[in-house]
């Protein structure tokens, strides 16, 4: 039977450059690939899923809250990739279960665990429920040379908890940090410092 993973980190650990070289690898063997992610995700404009690093890809599907995976034809399919897969409702990742098991085909998520305010995002959630096998991509953090495990949104470099949870952005907007550090900026803004 096929698996469903999840690898996760936080924000500049080189999640969706995994991804596109995940694809890289199928296509170069000529195995058909599909490439997945929300359609809210526009960062990079509408259907690209671009690494920081530069290089990107066109999505083949774009997710919304109405997409219907199962009514899709993977006839030749080897891999499903899913890119920002936390902003998915469960019902996606239910879905997403289902093709590895009637379909027989592997589907690989990347994402973030957890948001700035470090609470599980719907699609992370049901993933950590449902996957067969769960990897940290790490990275370091922005403040230390500890392993990042949050997401730290700033303004102007001044860490916030406020404004919604989903709320897209790269460096400008977030930072990877270990938790004592996340701790100690949060700390700095309670204490005026």
């Amino acid at each position: 039977m096929a698996k469903l993973y999840f690898r996760y980190g936080t924000v500049g650990s080189a999640k969706t450059l995994n991804l596109l070289a995940v694809a890289h690898n199928y296509r170069q063997q000529g195995k058909e690939v599909l490439l997945l992610k929300p359609e809210m995700d526009s960062r990079f404009g509408t259907g690209q899923i671009k690494s920081r690093a530069g290089l990107e890809m066109s999505a083949d599907i774009l997710v919304n809250n109405e997409t219907d995976l199962m009514s899709r034809d993977y006839e030749g399919v080897s891999c499903l990739l899913v890119d920002e897969a936390q902003f998915l409702p469960a019902r996606i990742i239910d879905e997403l279960r289902e093709i590895t098991l009637l379909k027989d085909i592997p589907v690989i998520c990347y994402g973030l665990r957890t948001d700035f305010r470090t609470k599980l995002f719907e699609g992370s959630l049901r993933l950590m429920e449902l996957a067969d096998s769960i990897e940290e991509v790490k990275a370091t953090c922005h403040f230390c040379n500890r392993k990042s495990i949050a997401n730290l949104k700033h303004v102007n470099g001044v860490a916030t908890l406020e404004g919604p949870s989903v709320q897209l952005g790269c460096e400008e907007k977030y930072f990877p940090a270990c938790y004592r550090c996340f701790a100690d900026q949060h700390a700095k803004v309670r204490s005026g410092v």
